[in-house]
């Protein structure tokens, strides 16, 4: 298999990929392109490795088989290698952590704007709107509440590691490089996130990098 990403300090959906695959325990090599780079939207229209995604990232190659969206990476990947991997077992649990993940797929947009995933950054003072605060509130009552229910297994959010961590990761990013204040429960366990192995991997290959994307270097009002 072969994983395409982005670059690693910014791209939130290449982590998302970047841990399915982790997680998945499967062998993949991984390919990491330079996004908004001066050559970037020559190489999304000429590369075929990129094409099938129209040059959104990230993007799986399975063989003949390709995978593109963070989600459908995860559920690609559940197939092959089997759910109880990335999903709990029980069906209320599994239930819930399917919502959170579609969820996060699909919404916190003033989240995302403002605060653009960036590994390196530390943010003083960042300014949180109502719209951004009501994001933050939303994810941090799911957290509680998959937490509460479900998390007696482990750190993570229904215990052990799991698609709904993959999904939420980049938002323990966030989190930390706006300095967002969240209550104890949830310290724990971005501590839990941001100490993983398969984290700590990613954190230290960003700090590495030397590309810089100026758009994402400064949190937009």
């Amino acid at each position: 298999m072969k994983l395409i990403i982005g670059n690693k300090n910014y791209s939130s959906w290449s982590l998302r990929g970047w841990l399915a695959c982790k997680q998945s325990g499967l062998h993949f090599d991984e390919l990491t392109v330079p996004l908004f780079g001066e050559d970037w939207e020559h190489l999304k229209q000429t590369s075929d490795d990129l094409a099938p995604s129209h040059g959104k990232v990230p993007i799986l190659w399975d063989g003949e088989a390709v995978v593109w969206d963070s989600l459908a990476i995860i559920e690609y990947l559940a197939d092959k290698v089997g759910r109880d991997r990335f999903w709990p077992k029980a069906d209320d649990a599994r239930a819930m952590a399917r919502s959170m993940v579609a969820e996060m797929h699909s919404s916190y947009l003033p989240l995302r704007r403002s605060c653009p995933m960036n590994i390196r950054a530390q943010v003083q003072g960042a300014q949180i709107d109502e719209d951004v605060r009501a994001d933050i509130v939303r994810i941090l009552t799911l957290w509680a509440e998959a937490r509460a229910r479900f998390g007696k297994g482990g750190p993570f959010l229904f215990g052990t590691f799991s698609a709904a961590d993959v999904i939420y990761a980049p938002v323990v990013s966030r989190f930390l490089t706006y300095g967002i204040a969240v209550p104890g429960f949830a310290q724990a366990y971005m501590q839990a996130v941001w100490e993983h192995e398969w984290l700590q991997q990613w954190i230290a290959a960003a700090e590495a990098e030397d590309w810089v994307i100026e758009q994402y270097e400064m949190p937009v009002a």
